[in-house]
């Protein structure tokens, strides 16, 4: 079983990375379109875990983005490894900054408001790709300038870096940390949820995502993943020194991050360093789950189909946020809104979805995989 592991694709690795995008792109918008309309105080509980946490705390949503963050770090081991293998570190550089400009610009035409085409109204770093394209940056440059221990200690100083003047400038409140001071002082009217209006630009009130000196903790995020990712390779001929390893840096890292929460507490918002030790730790137990279960195992025969989106990934996430199939049900459908009353609204959404589902379905039928 072993060998057999050794000479094939890591399959776990499509389906985790599948799962995660069917959550964000069938399963939460068709459940949360049905809870809102059938507004069922009993289901609140599963809503509130299908919600993000405002701004302490954690939910199941909040999962969603470091787990599609941390498989981008997973595949790079293997992805890069055919260039550094021959020592071709130029080409190695042209496929990261590539990879990375292609992801920012999807990343500004997902949720920067690119298509309109309108400077008023974009948004310079505001997206989940852009985030992974910062990180992946980040972890390529230290893999290739310094090889693996490189990336532990790029690391470890991305980890310390971020802290350090979070912890000394600033508290962890909405307003006065050191991460929402960055971005309003570095991305200013180009800041996303910011607008002009009567001679000045406003940014709304609601809006504290940060991203720029996030972009060290989604960087430790990636380097998780790569670590994760080079264990599974280097040691593909030895199942129980894979479990073990991980098994132990993944408890370590969520203990860890429960223990600092007092101090520095849980906060997806500005990806906090509890939140980034928390989540990477679920992250590698995920990944070791699904590699036991899946690839050592072989159980996962029922679970294949998830591999329609983790095959296509990014063009499962940009098609998903961007293009809007509800017209085409709505066109088809439209005489169903007589019986379904209020609930037409979710039979809109779930056809949107699963119109979607179709498409990567063909796309992997037909052996059409976009890489980025």
């Amino acid at each position: 079983m072993s060998q057999q592991i050794k000479n094939r694709r890591l399959e776990s690795l499509d389906i985790l990375r599948g799962a995660d995008l069917f959550f964000l792109l069938f399963f939460q918008p068709v459940f949360m379109s049905f809870a809102r309309t059938l507004d069922e105080p009993t289901l609140a509980p599963l809503v509130n875990q299908f919600t993000h946490v405002h701004w302490e705390g954690f939910a199941f949503w909040d999962l969603i983005m470091p787990l599609f963050m941390f498989m981008a770090g997973v595949s790079m081991p293997f992805s890069l490894a055919k260039f550094t293998e021959n020592g071709n570190k130029q080409k190695a550089w042209m496929r990261v900054l590539k990879r990375v400009l292609l992801l920012w610009i999807l990343g500004a035409v997902v949720q920067g408001n690119l298509l309109s085409l309108d400077s008023n109204h974009i948004y310079i770093y505001s997206n989940t790709l852009q985030a992974i394209a910062a990180g992946y940056l980040i972890t390529a440059f230290f893999y290739l300038c310094f090889k693996y221990k490189g990336v532990i200690i790029g690391m470890v100083t991305m980890f310390v870096v971020y802290l350090l003047p979070m912890t000394l400038f600033g508290d962890y409140t909405p307003d006065g940390n050191f991460a929402e001071y960055v971005d309003s002082t570095l991305l200013g009217r180009f800041r996303d949820a910011t607008y002009f209006k009567d001679g000045e630009w406003i940014h709304a009130a609601h809006y504290h995502y940060t991203w720029i000196w996030s972009s060290l903790n989604f960087a430790v995020t990636v380097m998780l993943g790569f670590v994760t990712g080079d264990i599974l390779k280097r040691y593909s001929n030895d199942v129980k020194k894979i479990v073990k390893l991980l098994a132990i840096i993944g408890t370590s890292l969520l203990i860890a991050g429960l223990l600092i929460s007092p101090y520095v507490p849980i906060i997806k918002t500005i990806w906090s360093s509890s939140m980034t030790l928390f989540t990477g730790g679920i992250c590698i137990l995920l990944t070791l789950l699904f590699y036991y279960i899946i690839d050592y195992k072989g159980w996962g025969k029922a679970l294949e189909w998830l591999k329609i989106y983790g095959t296509n990934s990014i063009a499962a996430y940009v098609i998903g946020e961007v293009v809007n199939f509800r017209c085409i049900a709505h066109s088809l459908t439209h005489g169903l809104q007589q019986f379904l009353g209020d609930y037409y609204n979710v039979w809109l959404t779930f056809a949107n979805f699963l119109i979607l589902f179709l498409l990567l379905r063909a796309m992997y039928k037909l052996k059409i995989f976009i890489k980025v």
